[in-house]
């Protein structure tokens, strides 16, 4: 196998779509990604050898490096030789930890196949059921790593039949989230097994690995494992049976190319027509077809200004192209055309389809950017939007220490969204106070050092952490009208609780749903068009944005149009007449339907010595928590369970303290959920004062004409 050569080579080699893999590693918190990364690079030639697990190539961020933990998603590019025929491996290194999920989505959406690494002690996790969820969700390929079986040998003391015992445990495991999350038509082609040649058992930190045909070829057994283990030989496992050979031959065997992947996940990520010429390209990976481009992610780079990187899907770029933006609607051209060396873009002045690429002078942009020829932006379809598995629940207050520095953190928010769509920005328009939100007390740790970065000097005053709540309805509110101030329109509307699977009893047209499962319907027999309905719509959107208990945005709700009444004339029906009736209509028949607040609930997921599991249960429990499952792993228990995210601060120093610092725990955002009466009321009140309100909720008939 021979190392790296540079660009040259790896231009060369993706000339043959077949040749090419794009592929992600995906896994839990601390489940060995990054050593594992590592290995693949100094078997590229990138590192020495002796370093890989310990330089954290593709941590380049300061904040990596002294956390230990990967924040960004790192993308890199790597040709191998294999059996004389050469390959190129555009390799994504992603977070584990459950605040970056967001990172890991968009990640999804330029591969077609993804390692997914399991700990053998650990087995699959919390965080593994969600990476393998998002990976399933973007018809990526998934095939597995058994990683730290040296654990089970060292650790457990287990003998061989035992091993494979666990080892096939975590296999069934596994499948059995193929079977839930999959889609029908690919469950039972990609569940893994030791057989097909898709799962490979070692420890990416003694840099062996082995499949069952490389098993075969060399002639080795557990027991010889484990015996080099017992005699102090297990170092010569990296020389008889290399990790880096068994994880590119699972890659390059296993994982899709392009040409063949993009036949089924551009049905799933594009919903335009198969049949047209953007459509057949992308089917095809056609080079020579029209440019069709899924931006994954934007970073904003000091110099250049944004730096997009994506999948070319079909067609192919170069440098001073001319190219649109579809949900920005600007023609834009590019400056340069680059491919990622980790920290490093190496500028190579084009690309075609089935690889990742990085192209700076595309502004304005965001995350999932559909970018396409020019020629064919009339009636062009853009990519599917990226579905997050995590909201941002978490909010701090943020203002400059310095007045005089406002434009400057509106400078460095502005960035933090363009580079973190999972992160949000509002504005109390009471207290005029910044909001930023995010999906955990990390994510926002991380996104307030990274103004400092952005903008050297910048001191900010930041709040304490507080939960962004939702607010919803426990029954059918009466029908409620409001009249525009000139009285010439009238609009009754009636509100309804939509259910847990987010249906309900729907009649009538849905005009509009929104990211918070709020629905529009039309049940009048009017027309409805043009500046009327746009105000209708707008009115709408507005009541979502600040509910009546306490101003937090609306969730699950069905809004029933059940009567419009409206001018003819422009001047005396307009959108400023409508608007604000629509509003203070839903308010009303909302504070008739039994008003709730809802609040963030993360699932928790435990693992502690099996005679700590009663302390920390207690924890849990004293939390407002509660308990789903314990089960036994051997040298220690896994605890899962839910908790409200309002009682997750300050969980960690007493989650060491019950534990003796021997529980490792992970929380991650799962659902929303009815805040108890007896918690409800204090809650209401302190956000109503905190945000310049009267401490009294209102009553429907403030609303009445």
């Amino acid at each position: 196998m021979s190392g790296f050569k540079g660009a040259e080579r790896i231009l060369k080699i993706m000339r043959d779509k077949r040749s090419i893999r794009n592929v992600s590693i995906i896994a839990h918190i601390d489940h060995g990604k990054t050593t594992l990364t590592d290995l693949l690079l100094a078997r590229a030639g990138l590192i020495p050898y002796s370093l890989a697990g310990e330089a954290r190539v593709l941590d380049y961020l300061e904040e990596e490096q002294r956390r230990g933990i990967t924040i960004k998603s790192a993308n890199i590019s790597l040709a191998y030789n294999i059996n004389g025929r050469e390959y190129v491996i555009n390799l994504v290194d992603t977070p584990g930890h459950v605040d970056f999920t967001g990172r890991v989505t968009r990640a999804l959406r330029a591969v077609d196949g993804a390692v997914v690494l399991v700990d053998a002690v650990e087995g699959v996790m919390a965080q593994t059921e969600v990476v393998t969820r998002q990976a399933l969700g973007e018809r990526v390929k998934p095939v597995l790593f058994i990683n730290k079986v040296d654990r089970l040998i060292r650790e457990l003391r287990l003998p061989a039949e035992e091993i494979q015992k666990r080892i096939l445990h975590i296999i069934q495991e596994f499948n059995g989230l193929i079977d839930l999350y999959g889609e029908p038509e690919f469950r039972d082609k990609w569940k893994v097994s030791i057989s097909r040649g898709d799962v490979v058992i070692g420890s990416a930190l003694h840099k062996w690995g082995l499949t069952l045909k490389t098993a075969i070829e060399r002639g080795v057994r557990f027991s010889d494992i484990i015996n080099m283990y017992l005699s102090g030989s297990w170092r010569d496992l990296q020389e008889i049976i290399p990790l880096h050979e068994a994880i590119l031959r699972l890659i390059i065997e296993k994982i899709p190319s392009p040409v063949e992947a993009q036949k089924y996940r551009i049905p799933k990520i594009w919903r335009g027509d198969l049949s047209s010429d953007v459509g057949r390209a992308m089917l095809e990976c056609d080079p020579g077809g029209p440019t069709a481009i899924c931006v994954a992610s934007v970073k904003v780079d000091p110099k250049e200004g944004l730096i997009a990187t994506g999948r070319i899907f079909s067609g192919k770029i170069e440098d001073g192209d001319r190219v649109y933006l579809l949900s920005a609607g600007k023609e834009c051209v590019v400056r340069q055309v680059s491919v990622y060396m980790g920290a490093v873009r190496e500028h190579v002045g084009w690309m075609d389809s089935g690889n990742i690429v990085a192209l700076s002078g595309l502004e304005p942009l965001r995350a999932g950017e559909t970018i396409i020829d020019p020629a064919y932006r009339e009636g062009a379809i853009p990519f599917e939007r990226i579905q997050y598995v995590s909201e941002p629940v978490v909010a701090v207050s943020i203002e400059p220490k310095s007045p005089s520095d406002l434009q400057r953190l509106l400078n460095a928010l502005n960035v933090l969204l363009i580079e973190d769509p999972n992160l949000t920005v509002t504005i109390n328009r009471e207290t005029g106070e910044y909001l930023l939100s995010g999906i955990g007390e990390l994510h926002l740790d991380i996104a307030v050092k990274s103004i400092g970065e952005i903008e050297p000097g910048l001191e900010v005053i930041v709040s304490k952490p507080m939960i962004s709540y939702r607010e919803s309805v426990s029954d059918v509110g009466d029908v409620f009208t409001a009249s525009s101030l000139n009285r010439l329109n009238k609009i009754s509307v009636r509100v309804r609780p939509l259910d847990e699977r987010g249906s309900a009893q729907i009649y009538g047209k849905i005009i509009l749903s929104d990211e918070n499962r709020n629905v529009l319907v039309d049940l009048t027999e009017s027309v409805l068009s043009g500046e009327c309905l746009e105000a209708i719509i707008d009115g709408f959107r507005w009541a979502c944005r600040s509910g009546p208990l306490c101003g937090e945005p609306l969730r699950d709700l069905v809004v029933e149009l059940v009567e419009a009444r409206l001018c003819g004339e422009p001047s005396q029906g307009g959108y400023a007449q409508i608007m604000p009736a629509v509003r203070r209509a839903i308010i009303g028949s909302i504070l008739t339907a039994r008003p709730v607040l809802l609040e963030p609930i993360y699932g928790i997921q435990v693992s502690a010595p099996t005679e700590r599991i009663g302390d920390v249960i207690n924890l849990i429990v004293r939390r407002r928590g509660r308990i789903s499952s314990v089960s036994d792993k051997g040298l220690f228990s896994v605890i899962n369970g839910f908790i409200p995210v309002a009682e997750s601060f300050g969980l960690a120093d007493e989650m060491r303290a019950v534990s003796s610092g021997r529980a490792f725990w992970q929380s991650y955002f799962s659902h929303w959920e009815r805040v108890p009466g007896e918690h409800a009321a204090h809650i209401i009140r302190s956000i109503r004062l905190r945000k310049g309100l009267s401490a009294e909720i209102p009553r429907a008939k403030d609303f009445m004409d």
